[in-house]
């Protein structure tokens, strides 16, 4: 039960990771956004990115930047709540 858990954990946060990989990828090519493709990205991405940015925003260092941070920062967020579900379940 414990592996079929850790493997669900596992694949649900490798496919946001990709997501919000395809998501800054599309940023490049500001067209693809408003494609269908481009709008189940954003539908998908932006309950992550979206608090990230607000956050980012607000801080001294976001307001204004040039380059977004907040896929970054939202990786380095989901890795974490990964790691400490992984370790839950594991105590179970």
């Amino acid at each position: 039960m414990a592996a079929l858990l850790t493997n669900a954990i596992n694949v649900f946060f490798k496919l946001l990771e990709m997501l919000i990989l395809i998501r800054v990828l599309m940023s490049w090519v500001p067209s693809v956004r408003y494609t269908g493709f481009g709008n189940i990205i954003y539908t998908l991405t932006e309950p992550v990115l979206g608090p990230v940015k607000r956050m980012m925003d607000k801080s001294p260092l976001g307001g204004g930047m040039m380059v977004d941070f907040s896929p970054v920062i939202a990786l380095f967020i989901l890795q974490i709540i990964q790691i400490i579900m992984l370790y839950i379940v594991e105590m179970f």
